[in-house]
This record gives structure tokens, C-alpha cells and sequence, in this order.
């Protein structure tokens, strides 16, 4: 314990927040069990940059902590980069609990440095920053953010010169120049004469990205309500809507304003039971026609329809595939035209893309391997037009190498307007898809870890040395090891997986269904996938009634074989 109470001393000395000092010092008091969590180990550095609970010490986000992440995160870049300097670090942040401190700081420790600093003045969504780095042609990008983790938490999310997310190995080797920084402190806070607010012109600019995404002069009577779930992108959002055409746009009023606490949702991810609820309620009330949401950095869009009996909101395959069938059936061209999603995505989108000739990619989930595939197939000569992953990430196009909720919601607009002009709806197209390819049903599950660490340990490890036999009435036909790389089929057969190693197991059965799991990146989360497919034929609702049954008996039945239920 002395040990403890001696980094933690050390730590109090050079921490600048009054805030985390004083709480510092009373666990520093009261000594014991927290005290030794917090020093236990330090937020890790990783592709997503870092993500924690806001509070004192290495195993908390604070201000020191992102001091010496932005040390770490300069000297890499020095050390990588001669032009580095000049160009420039984009530095934005949203609305969340020390956001606009800790952006100062990163701005600070960047000057200390010798780098040019683009400051954004306001909170911003994240898609504007990841425009910005590319807009701007700087090294790299910080945006503080937590994006739709629980209002405790607070993050620090680093995109590289290109205006994508890192990649392996660029996130061990900045995790190595954090080791070997120090403090971070800045001799001069705030006046380098290196740091300038970001060129007002970015705002224009990503608009003029955003608005070229749809076609000029289409329909426009569509009434729509949108909410940001208390977060930073209700302003972009809306001038998107209102830019393109849209004029009935209502946000959601209790949920319109930046609140950190996001007072009206346990947590402000759309795709919680009960985010979208109040969204829902006016949308009701006012016969609206599209519901619009976006995760509080505006990475995520969440879409809800009417479907006669109430409001359906559309899961992230859904709202993926529609886009695909859209976008494809509008773009004349073959298959230099490129569409992507991840090993956990429905695989009907590969059909769409098959079914109009443009090719197919499958990354590993995260959007930072979906933005490194826009990147090869623009330097092959082809292009993305599409690319979506099932939690609620889309990109249309690649002025932002990333997901973007707000560019996505106005293709989304303008597609529901198109169609309400023809008299049928997004679930019409829904249901054209699955008469044409199959009704592909998606869902998932996802455990806490907070109190069990070893259940990743445990469900995997488990799966990789004893797999089912059987799900419920389907047997297990191949077991795909996502960390070794390989896929082995019950019949001897074996081969290697295409995507780089991570830590997943997937289950294909005899009936076409499948069953995957692995840990989130980003929250202490296990996450189960599964997908079955029923054949249409004309009565696309009964096909689906039979379809969720079979998906949920599935995700039972592979959760009690994880031993977890």
C-alpha cells in the first residue's frame, strides 16, 4: 500500500484539475481498495484512442491523463512526420463533462510541442472533425469524446492524417510514446501563438459534402422528427435538412439542447430499449412520416417508420441494405463501385451488391478498417459508395472517412421523401428486398462486465475448446476462430479467415443461420450477433414472425452455451 500511496501522492503533485485533487486526496485518506483500483493499471491506449469514467488517477479520464496522451501523441507524430508541425492537429470536443478542459489541454501540450494547433471554437459533432483533418490536409485529429457511452464517461479519439481512425500498429506505437512522455504540462497555457480557431470555411464546406450526396430538386414533403439525444449535432443536422429542401423538421425539445447528464435516457445510445421513446411520442402525435436520431457526437443515426399498427425503428441492416438498394440502383456503373460492412452485418447486403454488379468487402467490426477499404479501393481506381456496420454506423461516400449520422440522415430523408411521392414507404422497399433475396433477420444481446472481468475469458475460451454441437434444432456445421484466423467446418474442412486477427468466435449452422461473439472495443461489454434467414415468398410478415422466433431461441441457445446465462 505504501507503494500506491506514493504514485498517488506523485500523481496529486502533478495534477492540474482542482476538481480531481480534491478527490485525490480523499481517497488518498481514506486509503483501501479504490485507492488501489485507480492505480492498478492506466486507461488503455488503443484504435478507438482511450475511453473511461471521468475521476482521478491512470485509471480514470481527467486532465492529466490527457496531457500525457497528447505528449505521447506529439512526439509520435514528430518523430514520424517532418512536415508534421506545420500541418497541424484538428482539435474538437462535444458537450460531455470536462470536454471543453480537456480540449484546451490537448490544444496546449500540441503548442508545447512545436505543432500547429486548428481549434474547434464549439462542440461539434464528431463527423465534422474527421472532415476537417481531411479538409485541412493536417497530421492528425483529437476529437474528446465519449460518443454514446454512459454520461459518466469521457474519451480521447485520434484520427490520422487522412481523416480516418488509427490502425494497427499506429495505436501501439503512440501507446509507446505515452509510456516514455512525461507530464505534458505546458509552460505558457493558452496564448502559443500556434493555436488558431479551425478555418470557418470547414462548416461550408462539409455542407457542400453532405448536400452533394443527395440529387438536387427531389421531393420534399416529408415530416420529420429528429432528436440528438441531448448531444452536439441537432444544429448541423437540422441545416443539412433545411439546406436540402426539408422544412417540416421537428427536434424532439427535451432532448434538443447539449445536457451532459442526458437527463432523459439511462444511456444515450439510440439503440437502447427506450432512447428513441420521446421521439416516438411526438412523432405520433404529429403524423410524422420519418423519425431521425442521432447518438450525441452524431456518428450514429437511428431510424424509426411508421407500419401501420404503431412505429417500427429500423435496425442498423436494415437501414445499411436500404441505402445499398438505393444508392446502387441510382449510380450507373459495375463493379468499380465498391459497398462494405463487417463480419457481423447482415448478408443480404452482399446479395444487393452482387444483384447490381458492384463489389462486396468485409472488414472486422469497427469503422476504422471500413475506412482503410474506401482508401484501397480508391487507390485500385474504384470507389465506395457505401459502407455501414450494424450498430448504427453509416458512411455514404468518402468526404468523411468515417460514420457519419448526419450526412446519413439526410440520404435517408431524401430516400423516405422519394418514396412517400411514389406512395410506398421504406418497409415497402424492406419488404421488396426480402421477397427478391430472403427476409435476413438480425439481433443481438449484450452482458455487462462490470462485475465478472472473466466472462470474455470465460465465453470464448469455452467456445474455442468445446464448441456446441448443436443450437437448439440446428447443428453446428463450422466454428470460425477470429484470432487465430481460421474457420473449421465439421467435415475436416478448414480455411483462413481473410480479415486480421481479433478476438471472435462465430458458429454457421446447418438451417443458414449464425452465431458470433467477442468483447466491444470501446465499453466493458460481451456482444452476441446472430442472423437467420427465412424464405419470403408474398407474405413478408409471417416470414418475419417465423424468423424471430428462430433468432430469439438462437441467441439463447448460444448464450446458455456460453455458460454466461
Amino acid at each position: 500500500m505504501d507503494d500506491v500511496r506514493a504514485r498517488a501522492e506523485a500523481w496529486l503533485a502533478a495534477d492540474p484539475d482542482p476538481d480531481t485533487r480534491a478527490e485525490l486526496r480523499g481517497l488518498i485518506a481514506r486509503g483501501g481498495a479504490e485507492l488501489r483500483e485507480r492505480f492498478a493499471t492506466r486507461l488503455e491506449f488503443g484504435t478507438a484512442g482511450i475511453r473511461g469514467p471521468l475521476g482521478a488517477g491512470p485509471a480514470r479520464m481527467n486532465r492529466l491523463v490527457v496531457r500525457r496522451v497528447t505528449a505521447g501523441l506529439a512526439a509520435h507524430l514528430l518523430a514520424g512526420s517532418p512536415d508534421a508541425a506545420a500541418r497541424g492537429v484538428v482539435v474538437g470536443r462535444d458537450a460531455r463533462h470536462k470536454s471543453a478542459e480537456f480540449a484546451v489541454d490537448t490544444a496546449d501540450v500540441l503548442a508545447e510541442a512545436g505543432i500547429r494547433v486548428h481549434v474547434f471554437e464549439r462542440a461539434v459533432p464528431t463527423p465534422l472533425l474527421a472532415f476537417a483533418v481531411r479538409h485541412l490536409g493536417a497530421a492528425a485529429g483529437v476529437q474528446i469524446t465519449a460518443s454514446h457511452n454512459p454520461a459518466a464517461d469521457n474519451g480521447y479519439k485520434v484520427f490520422g492524417a487522412g481523416g480516418a481512425q488509427i490502425l494497427p500498429p499506429i495505436d501501439a506505437a503512440i501507446s509507446a510514446a505515452i509510456d516514455a512522455s512525461g507530464d505534458g504540462a505546458p509552460a505558457s497555457a493558452g496564448s502559443s501563438p500556434l493555436i488558431c480557431a479551425v478555418d470557418p470555411h470547414v462548416y461550408p464546406a462539409y455542407a457542400r459534402s453532405a448536400l452533394a450526396l443527395v440529387p438536387p430538386g427531389g421531393p420534399r414533403e416529408l415530416r420529420i422528427v429528429y432528436t440528438p439525444l441531448h448531444g452536439v449535432a441537432l444544429d448541423l443536422a437540422r441545416g443539412l435538412l433545411y439546406g436540402a429542401g426539408f422544412r417540416d423538421v421537428e427536434a424532439v425539445p427535451e432532448q434538443a439542447e447539449a445536457d451532459p447528464d442526458f437527463p432523459t435516457v439511462p444511456f444515450p445510445n439510440p439503440e437502447e430499449p427506450g432512447a428513441l421513446d420521446r421521439a416516438l411520442a411526438l412523432a405520433a402525435a404529429k403524423d410524422a412520416d420519418l423519425v431521425l436520431a442521432n447518438d450525441p457526437d452524431g456518428d450514429r443515426l437511428a431510424v424509426a417508420v411508421p407500419d401501420g399498427t404503431g412505429w417500427r425503428a429500423l435496425s442498423g441492416d436494415e437501414v445499411g441494405c436500404l441505402l445499398a438498394e438505393a444508392l446502387l440502383s441510382r449510380d450507373p456503373g459495375g463493379s468499380e463501385r465498391v459497398v462494405g460492412t463487417t463480419v457481423v452485418s447482415s448478408r443480404l447486403f452482399a446479395k444487393i451488391a452482387d444483384a447490381h454488379g458492384a463489389s462486396y468487402v468485409e472488414t472486422l467490426t469497427g469503422f476504422k478498417w471500413l475506412a482503410a477499404a474506401a482508401a484501397a479501393a480508391e487507390a485500385e481506381g474504384r470507389r465506395m459508395v457505401l459502407a455501414y456496420e450494424q450498430a448504427l454506423g453509416v458512411m455514404v461516400g468518402t468526404a468523411v472517412r468515417d460514420k457519419d449520422g448526419l450526412s446519413a440522415a439526410l440520404v435517408v430523408a431524401d430516400l423516405a421523401a422519394r418514396l412517400k411521392a411514389d406512395g410506398r414507404t421504406l418497409i415497402d422497399v424492406l419488404d421488396d428486398l426480402a421477397r427478391r433475396h430472403g427476409l435476413h433477420l438480425t439481433g443481438g444481446m449484450s452482458v455487462r462486465l462490470q462485475n465478472d472481468p472473466s466472462l470474455v475469458d470465460r465465453a470464448l475460451a469455452g467456445l474455442r475448446s468445446a464448441p456446441p454441437r448443436r443450437l437448439g434444432s440446428a447443428t453446428v456445421i463450422a466454428v470460425a476462430d477470429h484470432l487465430v484466423g481460421t474457420r473449421t467446418g465439421t467435415d475436416g474442412s478448414s480455411d483462413n479467415l481473410p480479415t486480421p486477427s481479433t478476438d471472435m468466435v462465430g458458429l454457421a449452422l446447418d438451417d443458414g443461420s449464425r452465431v458470433q461473439v467477442r468483447p466491444s472495443g470501446t465499453e466493458p461489454l460481451l456482444k452476441f450477433y446472430g442472423e437467420v434467414i427465412e424464405p419470403a415468398g408474398e407474405d413478408v410478415s409471417a416470414a418475419r414472425v417465423r424468423a424471430g422466433a428462430r433468432l430469439s431461441a438462437l441467441l439463447d441457445a448460444f448464450t446458455a452455451a456460453t455458460r454466461i446465462s
